[in-house]
C-alpha cells in the first residue's frame, strides 16, 4: 500500500492515515540518528501505510523506539496495538489515562461498536490489538524521552480528552497536538491562511482545562504544530486566539439550551450557523456551502460532544 506522504524540515513526515477519506486524519514518523518513533498512529487499517513508509525511509522496524499516540481516540490511537506487533522494540508511550485503555482496549471496542454497530466499526477501525503492559510507558507532565539525541516532551493537556498529551520536540521546535489544538483541514487553506475550529467530540469536553492547555502550547513558543486533522501549521498564535474564541463560543451556544428538549440538534444548528458566519470574511458563498457540507461529519461529532457536556452540567445543577 503507496503511502501519501509530506516531508517536513527535521526529519519529520506526515503520514496520511487514510481514515474516512484522503487528508482527514495524519500521523507522524520522527527519526534521528536511525532511531524512530511514530506519533499518533491511525486505525489498524492504516498500519500498512506505516509499515511501507519505513522501508522508503531505508529504516527496518527494529529501528523504531517509540509509538506515542497523543490519546486514545481510535482516529488517533486505534492502530497502536497491531503496530506494536510489528515493532520488536518498540516501547508505546501513552497518558496515564490513556494506559489502561491501551492494554486492556475493550471499553474502547465497546463504546465505538456502540456508536458504529459492528461492520462499521470494522471498516473504520479495522483490528485494534492490546499491549502487552510491560511495553508501555507512561508519560506524565513535563516528562521527557529520548530518540537518539532529539528530546521529546508530554504536555499534559485536557480540554479534548482528559487523557490527551501533546509532544513537544525541542529539534524542530514543534508540539505534536493531537486535537488540542483543532482542526485545521488543507482544503480550507485560502492562500497561505489556515482556517481552524475545535473538535469537541464525545465525551470530554472541558473549556477551562482546555484555556489552560493552549497557555501551556504558547509559553512554549513553537515555530509549528502538527496537526492530526492536518498537516503543519505556522500561524499559533492568531490560531489559538480564534480556537479559545470557538471553544467560549461553544460554551456560551451549549449553555442556554440547559435543560432544553431536543438540545443537541439546537446545538448542532447553532453551531453550524457560527461556522458560517466565521467563513464569511474570507470565503465566497459557494466556498461556505461547500465548506458546511464538508465539515458535516465534525459538526455532528461537536454537536454530541457539547451535549454530552451540557448532561454533566444538568446533573451538577
Amino acid at each position: 500500500m503507496q503511502p501519501t506522504l509530506i516531508e517536513y524540515d527535521a526529519d519529520i513526515t506526515c503520514i496520511d492515515t487514510m481514515y474516512l477519506h484522503e487528508g482527514h486524519a495524519a500521523c507522524y514518523l520522527m527519526v534521528n540518528n536511525g532511531h524512530a518513533a511514530f506519533i499518533d498512529t491511525g486505525t489498524g487499517n492504516t498500519v500498512p501505510y506505516l509499515l511501507e513508509t519505513l522501508k522508503l525511509k531505508n529504516l527496518n522496524i527494529q529501528d523504531v523506539d517509540y509509538v506515542i499516540p497523543t490519546h486514545v481516540h481510535l482516529d488517533h490511537a486505534g492502530g497502536a496495538g497491531l503496530l506494536m506487533s510489528k515493532l520488536p522494540n518498540a516501547k508505546l508511550v501513552i497518558h496515564p489515562r490513556g494506559a489502561p485503555h491501551m492494554i486492556n482496549p475493550e471499553k474502547l471496542i465497546a463504546g465505538a461498536t456502540a456508536v458504529y454497530g459492528q461492520e462499521n466499526f470494522k471498516k473504520l477501525f479495522g483490528e485494534v490489538v492490546p499491549i502487552d503492559e510491560h511495553r508501555v510507558v507512561v508519560a506524565k507532565d513535563n516528562d521527557e524521552i529520548e530518540l537518539g539525541d532529539r528530546v521529546l516532551k508530554f504536555l499534559d493537556t485536557p480540554g479534548h480528552a482528559r487523557h490527551h498529551f501533546c509532544v513537544y520536540d525541542k529539534t524542530s521546535d514543534g508540539i505534536f497536538s493531537g486535537d488540542t489544538f483543532g482542526l485545521s483541514y488543507r482544503e480550507m487553506q485560502k492562500g497561505s491562511v489556515d482556517f481552524i475550529l475545535p473538535t469537541t467530540t464525545p465525551v470530554q469536553f472541558e473549556p477551562e482545562p482546555w484555556y489552560a492547555s493552549l497557555d501551556k502550547i504558547l509559553a512554549h513558543n513553537p515555530k509549528n504544530i502538527y496537526l492530526t486533522h492536518f498537516g503543519c501549521v505556522t500561524e499559533i498564535v492568531k490560531l489559538a486566539k480564534e480556537l479559545r474564541q470557538d471553544i467560549a463560543k461553544y460554551a456560551e451556544i451549549t449553555k442556554q439550551y440547559l435543560h432544553a428538549n431536543n438540545s443537541e440538534n439546537k446545538i448542532r444548528e447553532d453551531i453550524e450557523s457560527y461556522l458560517q458566519k466565521r467563513l464569511q470574511p474570507n470565503y465566497s458563498n459557494e466556498e461556505i456551502e461547500q465548506f458546511t457540507q464538508f465539515l458535516q461529519p465534525d459538526l455532528n461529532l461537536n454537536a454530541a460532544g457539547l451535549k454530552v457536556w451540557l448532561s454533566r452540567i444538568e446533573k451538577a445543577a
